[in-house]
């Protein structure tokens, strides 16, 4: 449900990230950009531990589950500040978050099994697929035809599946008996899925069809050490992957050469959006800071560029 005033806050967030957009043009002309370099973006502890699903709409504004308390969706203009801006009834807790190229927000809703869809327009939340079989909708990601893909990890048992979403609600086992499934994305051709096993250690790069199916998989890149959780691409394929407990963000090349590490004030990211006035700002969302931290990166968000078309 939408918060008093509603229609007044979100005007304003809008022009904040109006702002803040011709404040980061100004700081390009001057030639004072900095890659590469994580800074805390909002106030520690304005999120819950449960922090997730970094999510960047087309107005330049950030999403994130779990704001102030479980169960809710926070919005965060360029500038820092949040507010709730929709609470999910029915006990449900969301994870990941997409929009569609038609401006819907989807949520992965890890308590009911579900695939939530919200219209930003009026703040109506629905439920747009519900698959009991799955162990719980954990991290998703989107095609350039709006399907959706969803990790589907079981932590007890260190295992996990992979789920595509169709347009229509229809949910399709993609894999099973997989290791621990967490984070997600599609590459910029959409010619493969990436989808790591945080307790394994791995990232594997599957063939994507044009059907939205999968077929043979190569090992990406494997970590000796601490786990990972949600992962985005840039325009050209990099791979940006969060390192749960180790504090930092891996840029993997789609050859699976690890190009650099990003170190963070945090150390458990949870997830990271790509976003501002170029789609070359990186939000992460911190776990054991609840809040957000941003750095800028060379290239665009792949996702970013999509629904800009």
């Amino acid at each position: 449900m939408a918060l008093p005033h509603s229609k007044f806050l979100f005007t304003k967030l809008v022009l904040f990230a109006f702002v803040a957009q011709c404040v980061h043009t100004d700081m390009l002309a001057q030639g004072t950009e900095e890659f590469y370099q994580s800074k805390v973006f909002t106030a520690v502890n304005g999120f819950t531990k449960g922090i997730e699903g970094p999510a960047v709409d087309r107005n330049g504004i950030l999403y994130a589950v779990n704001f102030e308390k479980q169960g809710t969706i926070g919005a965060v203009t360029t500038s820092g500040a949040g507010s709730v801006f929709v609470e999910l009834s029915n006990g449900s807790i969301g994870n990941g978050i997409r929009f569609h190229k038609d401006g819907h927000m989807f949520i992965a809703d890890y308590k009911n099994h579900n695939i939530l869809r919200v219209n930003m327009k009026n703040r109506q939340v629905e439920v747009f697929a519900h698959e009991p079989k799955m162990n719980q909708p954990n991290d998703i990601a989107i095609d350039d035809k709006n399907r959706l893909y969803a990790s589907d990890p079981n932590w007890g048992n260190g295992t996990g599946n992979i789920w595509r979403i169709d347009n229509d609600g229809k949910v399709e086992l993609l894999a099973s008996n997989l290791g621990t499934t967490n984070g997600i994305e599609v590459s910029p051709d959409n010619k493969t899925l990436y989808v790591n096993e945080s307790v394994q250690r791995k990232v594997w790069a599957y063939d994507l069809n044009a059907m939205g199916e999968i077929g043979s998989k190569r090992l990406l890149i494997e970590f000796p050490d601490f786990g990972m959780d949600g992962m985005r691409c840039d325009v050209k394929g990099n791979l940006y992957i969060t390192r749960h407990g180790k504090g930092t963000i891996a840029k993997v090349s789609p050859a699976g050469k690890l190009l650099k590490e990003i170190k963070l004030t945090g150390k458990m990211p949870s997830n990271l959006a790509f976003g501002g006035n170029d789609g070359k700002t990186i939000y992460v969302t911190l776990q054991d800071q609840g809040n957000v931290e941003i750095f800028r990166a060379e290239e665009a968000g792949r996702e970013w560029k999509m629904l800009k078309r």
